[in-house]
């Protein structure tokens, strides 16, 4: 039995989000037979994107070296030691979907646009895929949007591993897209 509840965690998890503005759609969790690793995936969204464009993918992952490296560290603890350092850590990627742009942005400027609404708290990466259904038709372009945090193992024992600043940050991020959706797919 672990010494940390992952799967309360993610529940207060998706209970915190709903408490900052989302909406929680779905989860999954996949466990890897062989290498025991395993991975929980949350689909949100901002309350006031429940039609669409925007999605929001979160997913945390688990590596079962690092689990059990910060079990060991837990069971050597001595008595009187009332919290574990904070030494272990499990990555959580956020993922926002928009559909494909018809006039996409530069991304460079959306980049450093969002570089200023994450902030050192949630460090974005913007990318996009150009697809082409054909050859003689036009390329498509899906813009991605990214980030991933630490999550303290040693806070997650504690139950305090709270999140409200990258959540914060996770819905002004969301309400910066959205409020640029439209101009982008052409709908204003």
């Amino acid at each position: 039995m672990s010494v940390i509840d992952i799967a309360g965690f993610v529940a207060d998890l998706k209970d915190h989000a709903v408490d900052h503005g989302f909406h929680v759609h779905d989860e999954r969790h996949f466990i890897e037979s062989y290498s025991l690793r395993q991975s929980w995936e949350v689909d949100v969204h901002p309350e006031e994107a429940c039609g669409g464009p925007l999605d929001l993918h979160l997913a945390l992952d688990i590596d079962p070296r690092t689990q059990f490296a910060f079990e060991d560290l837990v069971m050597s603890l001595e008595d009187d030691d009332l919290e574990p350092p904070d030494t272990y850590s499990l990555p959580l990627h956020f993922n926002w979907a928009l559909p494909p742009l018809l006039h996409p942005p530069d991304l460079l400027v959306l980049a450093t646009d969002l570089a200023g609404v994450g902030g050192p708290i949630l460090p974005v990466e913007v990318s996009a895929i150009d697809s082409f259904a054909s050859v003689t038709d036009a390329a498509e372009r899906a813009v991605n949007v990214t980030s991933t945090v630490g999550v303290s193992l040693a806070r997650v024992f504690m139950g305090t591993e709270q999140l409200c600043d990258v959540l914060d940050r996770c819905n002004d991020v969301s309400g910066f897209l959205l409020e640029r959706a439209p101009a982008w797919l052409g709908s204003d």
